[in-house]
């Protein structure tokens, strides 16, 4: 049994990291193990927008400081 659990966790892991795996008995294939993000997408299941814009990358390293200096100064009669 221990035998088992082991090599489902590693089928799982396979799934995630390299995609689709096939299982086979007696050599037919009798069903795929997929990650759950390419079910979803084979569903076309959306996220929840509220989870979507959570999943996005975090905003601690996002310098949103303004510059303090003045615009150019622009002589518009010498212009035209």
């Amino acid at each position: 049994m221990q035998d088992a659990k082991q090599r489902c966790s590693e089928l799982i892991r396979t799934a995630h990291a390299e995609g689709p795996q096939v299982v086979t008995r007696h050599g037919e294939e009798i069903a795929v193990v997929v990650d759950i993000e390419d079910d979803r997408r084979l569903k076309g299941e959306v996220a929840d927008f509220k989870d979507y814009l959570r999943s996005g990358p975090g905003f601690d390293d996002l310098d949103l400081t303004r510059s303090t200096e003045l615009p150019r100064s622009i002589d518009w009669a010498a212009e035209a």
